[in-house]
């Protein structure tokens, strides 16, 4: 049974990712080819995501975060960046969002969506920006959500990272 609840200082320590697996195992991605989204034959793995301190941090800031745990185990976690942007300030960022590889494919990663777009709601944004992996099981996740490109893009977040596809969710 996986339980939901936002992220707190409470809940959420310095141990809570020591078993989190971020793994993906990549095999193709979107990329803009000539002013068109192609699926291209890139493999990589990728193990990366926040450390517990980051998102510790985040939390003590005031940025809201939600959890799926099952047992006490963190499954997933969706952590907002709470100051809106965009020419009329419409936007709030999705800064994390991870499944942890044994808990994919069981509809925690939907309900974390819709629990921060209701804390991106609160914040009085009108759309939740994601700069999104652009791996094939990701996009087609962020556009099964109903996700589309964002029509404003926010330039630190792409230049952090180039290779995402930059998305945005009306809420």
């Amino acid at each position: 049974m996986i339980a939901y609840d936002k992220l707190t200082e409470e809940n959420f320590f310095l141990t809570s990712l020591d078993s989190f697996v971020f793994l993906q195992e990549v095999r193709e991605c979107w990329r803009r080819v000539d002013g068109t989204w192609k699926l291209l034959p890139i493999a990589y793995t990728d193990d990366s995501g926040p450390d517990a301190q980051t998102v510790l941090a985040a939390l003590q800031a005031g940025d809201p975060a939600f959890g799926a745990w099952e047992d006490g185990k963190l499954a997933g976690f969706a952590l907002l960046a709470k100051e809106r942007f965009g020419s009329a300030a419409q936007y709030v960022d999705l800064a994390e969002f991870y499944v942890s590889r044994p808990y994919r494919r069981r509809g925690i990663g939907e309900k974390l969506f819709a629990l921060a777009c209701r804390g991106a709601r609160e914040l009085g944004a009108e759309k939740l920006y994601i700069s999104a992996h652009s791996a094939k099981e990701s996009m087609a996740a962020y556009r099964k959500y109903g996700c589309v490109e964002a029509e404003e893009i926010n330039r630190v977040l792409a230049e952090k990272e180039p290779c995402d596809v930059q998305m945005e969710y009306r809420l």
